[in-house]
């Protein structure tokens, strides 16, 4: 008897917790039956009181997404248009004209809860017409302040009057002052000549480089520098009713052409000699003995016809060196035109105007070219074109005998000093 009965209590036990968790799950059961209840009524609630407002819940089914996805839609359809009649209106809303139009009442406005729902909004047809209306009005009239010292009365008396109650000097009077201030906002001054500065460059070279305008300014200031007007070259090289003849002096300049394949090598042809006085003792073109490339003519102002009738290379080589025999040779990087002669002088008797110290001083320059001292030494312009040999010696012998004194006694100083 005793074992039936523990066998009847353990079984009554089994049957109790079994009977526990079947009362548990009826309860979530319960539970969740009666959460989703209450979303729902809340969830058709709010769709009664504004079916255009979204809903708190996610939308699962098809049709909750798309009715979800129009009122969207409209929302921002509605915005956009009231942001593009704010740009093209302006914003002169007040509640008190409208209200008393509307008798006392102020108009409703369209607003957005902190809930997501919206209130009455305008249909976006009917923005996007009073948009198209006011872009197309055009630009509003800004209301015109009074003048100085009148009131608002005052200035409509004075338009409401007719046009011919005022005198028509004094609408002259204004537009020729409105007039005057355009002129005054149109005009431009133009550049100072000192707000541009050059640094020793040939007004020339500016033109290659930058153009005539800029060489222009160039040129106004260099005259508006230089106190002395520019000379031409013939007056200020070459000195008038002078000795013709050969001199103890004499200046050279050579004339070169190119051979070879690129027309980079040189050879011999013109020569040019002056005296003392500037006058030219001795220029011939000289026969090519190789055939000419590239003739330089805008440089040399060598043309083919000039060396058909020249002159064998071998007797100018003979004369040049007859007339060099025991005088002082003046030139301007002569080292270049004795190499294309094949000749040798001795340095006691050379005077190379670009080796001279005192000129280098005086144009600030390593290597002067001759253009260059002859414009900030002489106020002679040379080499404006092609150049010409003849012209070249007359203004190397011009810049020796200007500082003819001081050049032979630095070089008698020099032969003393080696003496001592």
């Amino acid at each position: 008897m005793a074992k039936i009965r523990g066998k009847v209590s353990q079984a009554a036990a089994g049957n109790s917790t079994a009977k526990s968790d079947d009362l548990r799950k009826k309860r979530k059961k319960k539970k969740r039956l009666f959460w989703k209840k209450a979303a729902k009524l809340v969830q058709e609630k709010m769709q009664q009181d504004s079916p255009k407002a979204g809903c708190f819940f996610p939308p699962k089914t098809p049709q909750e997404v798309s009715s979800n996805w129009k009122a969207l839609k409209e929302l921002l359809t509605q915005k956009a248009a009231s942001s593009d009649s704010a740009l093209c209106v302006p914003n002169t809303y007040s509640k008190k004209k409208h209200a008393a139009k509307n008798g006392g009442a102020i108009p409703p406005v369209s607003k957005v809860n902190g809930t997501g729902q919206t209130l009455k909004f305008k249909p976006a047809e009917k923005a996007r017409k009073a948009q198209a209306e006011a872009c197309n009005s055009g630009p509003v009239a800004k209301p015109e302040r009074p003048a100085p010292g009148k009131t608002l009365r005052q200035a409509q008396k004075d338009k409401e009057k007719p046009k011919g109650s005022q005198g028509k000097g004094h609408i002259e009077r204004k537009k020729g002052d409105i007039k005057h201030k355009r002129r005054k906002t149109d005009e431009q001054p133009e550049p100072a000549l000192a707000d541009i500065w050059f640094d020793d460059v040939d007004p020339d070279d500016i033109e290659a480089a930058l153009g005539p305008e800029a060489a222009e300014v160039a040129r106004k200031q260099l005259d508006a520098t230089n106190s002395k007007p520019r000379q031409l070259a013939e007056q200020a090289l070459v000195k008038e009713k002078a000795f013709e003849g050969l001199t103890k002096a004499v200046a050279m300049d050579c004339e070169m052409v190119g051979v070879g394949p690129s027309g980079e090598d040189n050879i011999l042809a013109r020569v040019s000699i002056v005296n003392l006085f500037g006058k030219c003792v001795y220029d011939k073109y000289v026969k090519p003995t190789e055939t000419v490339t590239d003739y330089r003519t805008a440089i040399s102002g060598i043309r083919p016809q000039d060396l058909k009738t020249g002159e064998d290379f071998k007797v100018v080589q003979k004369d040049v060196a007859d007339i060099l025999r025991g005088r002082i040779l003046v030139g301007h990087a002569l080292h270049n035109d004795l190499k294309i002669l094949f000749l040798d002088h001795p340095k006691k008797k050379i005077r190379d105007t670009q080796r001279y110290k005192p000129f280098k001083q005086a144009v600030q320059s390593g290597r002067p070219s001759l253009k260059l001292l002859c414009e900030k030494l002489l106020n002679v312009t040379v080499q404006t074109s092609a150049h010409s040999s003849i012209q070249d010696a007359q203004a190397a012998m011009r810049l020796y005998t200007m500082a003819k004194k001081q050049w032979e006694a630095s070089l008698k100083e020099i032969r003393k000093g080696k003496k001592e």
